[in-house]
């Protein structure tokens, strides 16, 4: 090569490698915005950031190099949530990321042009959140817990591990629309098993899954086994911290969907028009040393069913 070929072509070179630089640097990182309204020390908060997290990787999208992601965990206070939901919208973020219809509630109220992507909301047509579940229209989309029918599953399967019980209380949360809902639906379901509702804690309990319920899960389940309570519970890990059975999602799973939508949303695909996913597969999970507690002998047909358990 002649030194006059070579000194142009290390010039063109030289030229080439600051826009390359300047291209690479001129790329916007993307805001995510995370509300949470349980506690970030909690375990199962833990596992939910590392699945969403473990998505958005996978998916070529790295927190601190292409996306800032802005977290805020609210620890059951509804008072915070509310707060926080204000915050985060103000920060302006790209996309939300939201569990629970108790802080999608303030997010819908806040904001309806930034883009949020829901996980574990129970019937979010009936609960006003998306005017469909194929096309969601405006601002939010995502991932349901299933029907408002759940309820009275929940204590279809209560009855089958203890039928006994004819007596079943609710914890709820009544600023949830979608317990309100469940309520009806287990109200409904609980003559056709010769089961009547009761508010005092006699016979049987169902805990509905919400920020509440999850934050207190260590009193309850020790309630319901100090009290001597056949309780179903809508999450596996009220169920590994000794609650009786469970009946519902992998939440952690959800996190990890979720991401997969906040993708197609940085990618250009609008919320309205992604259709709200229903789950396909629900996990039965039951604890057998707290029914041998409680002095239930499970039936080996529902062991049979049982996706999960724990001796």
């Amino acid at each position: 090569m002649k030194r006059r070929d070579f000194i142009t072509l290390l010039g063109s070179a030289a030229a080439a490698w600051p826009l390359a630089a300047r291209a690479q640097q001129g790329e916007r990182i993307r805001r995510i915005g995370v509300l949470q309204a349980i506690s970030e020390s909690d375990p199962e908060a833990h596992l939910r950031k590392a699945a969403f997290v473990g998505g958005l990787q996978k998916l070529g999208w790295t927190e601190g190099t292409h996306v800032t992601i802005d977290y805020r965990w609210a620890g059951a206070d509804a008072d915070r949530i509310r707060l926080y939901a204000t915050e985060i919208t103000g920060m302006r973020p790209d996309v939300i990321w939201t569990s629970g219809a108790l802080p999608l509630l303030p997010l819908k109220r806040a904001t309806r042009t930034i883009p949020i992507v829901f996980t574990q909301v129970y019937d979010p047509v009936g609960s006003g959140f998306v005017a469909s579940l194929t096309r969601p229209g405006g601002n939010i989309t995502g991932f349901t817990l299933g029907e408002f029918s759940m309820g009275g599953k929940i204590l279809e399967v209560l009855k089958e591990v203890a039928p006994q019980v004819n007596r079943v209380a609710v914890i709820l949360n009544l600023e949830q629309p979608p317990h309100v809902a469940m309520w009806r639906s287990i109200e409904a379901t609980a003559p056709s098993f010769g089961v009547r509702l009761a508010h005092e804690p006699n016979g049987g309990l169902i805990v509905l899954p919400g920020p509440i319920t999850i934050a207190h899960r260590e009193l309850i389940t020790a309630l319901a086994a100090r009290h001597r309570l056949p309780a179903a519970y809508a999450f596996r890990f009220f169920v590994t911290g000794g609650g009786l059975l469970s009946y519902g999602i992998d939440s952690a799973d959800q996190s990890r969907q979720a991401a997969g939508y906040v993708d197609r949303i940085l990618k250009g695909e609008k919320p309205g028009d992604l259709p709200v996913q229903q789950p396909t597969k629900f996990e039965l999970v039951i604890n057998l040393k707290t029914a041998k507690a409680l002095g239930i002998e499970v039936p080996p047909t529902l062991l049979a069913r049982a996706d999960e358990v724990i001796e």
